[in-house]
C-alpha cells in the first residue's frame, strides 16, 4: 500500500518545476485517466507468521539493515533504475542505466523519459552528488549543452522521486532503518540467486543513522512528506549485497495523488565509476520554464 504524500510548501507543489523531471510527468499524468531457488543468506529463524523477526540477531531486520555498509564495503556497481507512476488509470515509466559510487556517494545515470505525445523519448544525463543534482538536456529552456544543478537539501522529497530516478546510495540508506521486516523467500535478480525480504522503513530515523553525505537530503524528505513510512521490498544475495529494492512513494501534484513505485537494480560490483562533474561554465543559470 502507498502511504506517503508529499506536503504543499507555500501554496505551491512540492515538486517544483525548477527540480524536475517527474513534475513534467506527472502533469502530463493527470491529463490521462524478478524467481527460482536460493539460499536466504543470514535470514536466520523464520517465525511462522510468514517470516517476521525483528528481534533476532543475524535474522531478516540485522540482514536488511547490514546492506548500506556492506554496499560500502563493495565500493561501486552498475545500476539499473526504474520510476513507475499511475494516476487516473494511466501508467508512465521513467527508466535509467548507469553506475555508482558508495564510498564517495556519487554516480551517474542516463534516464529515458517516456514518450510525451508527438515528442520522442528523450534521454537526460543526471549526476548524483553529495547534497546535489546534475541533470543534463533537462528541456524547460535550458540549452542542451548546459547543466542544471539542484541542491538536493532543498528539495520536498529529498531527490527520492523528482529526479526520475531515485539516488542508489539515499535508496540503500533508507534501509538503516528498516521495521517489521518479514523473510518472504528465495528468488532470483539478473540470474542472480537472492532472499527476499518485505517491510517498511522510516525517512526520519534513516536520516539520522545516515552518513553526512546522503542525511542532508534524506532529513529533507522527512520533512516534506506527510508520513515518514515508505513499504519496501528488497533482495539480497549470499554475501548480504543489496541487488535490488522497490520502494513505493505517493505524491500530490496539481490535486491528484500520483503513486510511485522506485525499483533500483544493482549489479556488476566493482565496476570503474568515473563521475567528473560538469565545470561552472557549463552549469545554466537563467530562467528554467515552468
Amino acid at each position: 500500500m502507498v502511504v506517503q504524500k508529499l506536503r504543499r510548501a507555500g501554496g505551491a507543489d512540492a515538486v517544483t518545476a525548477t527540480a524536475v523531471v517527474v513534475a513534467a510527468v506527472a502533469t502530463g499524468l493527470a491529463g490521462c485517466s524478478p524467481g527460482a531457488a536460493g539460499t536466504a543468506p543470514s535470514a536466520g529463524p523464520v517465525a511462522a507468521d510468514g517470516g517476521k523477526d525483528d528481534g533476532a540477531a543475524g535474522g531478516p531486520l540485522g540482514a536488511v539493515r547490514a546492506a548500506p555498509d556492506l554496499l560500502a564495503r563493495a565500493g561501486t556497481s552498475r545500476t539499473r533504475t526504474a520510476l513507475e507512476m499511475a494516476t487516473g488509470g494511466t501508467r508512465l515509466t521513467i527508466e535509467g542505466e548507469g553506475g555508482y559510487d558508495f564510498r564517495a556517494g556519487r554516480g551517474q545515470v542516463r534516464v529515458l523519459l517516456p514518450e510525451d505525445g508527438d515528442r520522442p523519448r528523450r534521454r537526460i544525463m543526471e549526476l548524483f552528488t553529495p547534497g546535489a543534482l546534475y541533470m543534463k538536456n533537462r528541456g524547460a529552456g535550458v540549452p542542451v549543452d548546459k547543466w542544471v544543478r539542484v541542491d538536493t537539501t532543498t528539495l520536498a522529497d529529498g531527490n527520492l522521486v523528482t529526479g526520475g530516478a531515485t539516488d542508489p546510495g539515499a535508496a540503500a540508506e533508507l534501509l538503516r532503518a528498516a521495521r517489521h521486516v518479514t523473510y518472504v523467500g528465495e528468488a532470483h535478480v539478473g540470474g542472480v540467486p537472492v532472499a527476499h525480504y518485505r517491510g517498511t522503513t522510516d525517512i526520519g530515523a534513516a536520516a539520522r543513522l545516515a552518513p553526512p553525505r546522503v542525511r542532508g537530503a534524506l532529513a529533507a524528505a522527512a520533512k516534506g512528506f506527510t508520513t515518514d513510512t515508505v513499504p519496501f521490498d528488497a533482495y539480497l544475495d549470499e554475501a548480504g549485497r543489496l541487488r535490488k529494492v522497490r520502494h513505493r512513494f505517493s505524491f500530490a501534484n496539481g490535486g491528484r495523488e500520483v503513486d510511485v513505485a522506485s525499483t533500483t537494480l544493482l549489479y556488476g560490483f566493482g565496476s570503474p565509476v568515473d563521475v567528473w562533474l560538469p565545470p561552472l561554465g557549463d552549469i545554466y543559470a537563467g530562467r528554467i520554464a515552468g
